[in-house]
């Protein structure tokens, strides 16, 4: 019985430890992946003397040169980030349907990132296909991650903002602009703060986690 009790135990350390791994690589993932993707933007940016924010898309970076590198590169980079992101948030995300479809929603639209990235605008019309998915799915995931978050306490203040985030990547295609770069990056900083903020929540209980992991040894 000894022997059964401590391979039980070395067990339950073991699925611990992996817990807290993945949680504390999709934190690191979902605070450095606005900063490095905008990071990689912006250098495309200073690449591109002809790019105006009144009047082409982010996307039109992305056709030819060392701007088309970065920011084609910028996106790919983003949506792997982004689904080693989603992967861990579900280890702090509420248990219910709602948590999954906005997981699972999460992992769509960085796909739809991904995609963004590797079809860029000379690809044709699977670009704009994958700029629409990107920006209507991401959204429609922080409504319904939110929607979770905010029916439990500890979590109501991160849901609050998944909302408010989702909301506001949602009314900047409302406005008249004259171009499609604003809203483009008024969308995703709305999506990076709740990112950030995320991560942030998921490195601070991976290290919460890890005391008692450590003492138990």
């Amino acid at each position: 019985m000894h022997g059964i009790s401590i391979e039980w135990n070395e067990g339950v350390v073991l699925s611990e430890s992996k817990r807290i791994t993945i949680m504390r690589l999709a934190g690191f993932c979902g605070l450095t992946n606005p900063v490095i993707v905008f990071s990689l933007i912006a250098l495309s940016i200073s690449y591109s003397s002809w790019f105006s924010w009144t009047e082409n898309a982010l996307s039109d970076l992305g056709v030819r040169g060392m701007a088309a590198i970065l920011f084609n590169s910028s996106l790919i980079i983003g949506g792997v980030l982004t689904i080693s992101f989603a992967i861990g948030l579900r280890e702090i995300m509420p248990r219910g349907f709602l948590a999954r479809a906005g997981l699972l929603f999460l992992i769509l639209a960085a796909a739809a990132l991904f995609a963004i990235g590797l079809f860029p605008e000379t690809a044709g019309a699977i670009h704009f296909y994958a700029s629409v998915s990107f920006f209507t799915l991401f959204p429609i995931s922080l409504f319904l991650i939110g929607g979770t978050m905010v029916r439990h306490p500890s979590m109501k203040s991160l849901g609050v903002l998944a909302v408010l985030a989702g909301l506001t990547a949602a009314a900047v295609w409302a406005l008249p602009w004259t171009s499609a770069a604003i809203p483009e990056a008024l969308s995703s900083l709305a999506v990076s703060v709740w990112s950030m903020a995320s991560g942030t929540r998921l490195l601070r209980e991976a290290s919460q986690l890890i005391r008692p992991c450590s003492e138990s040894r």
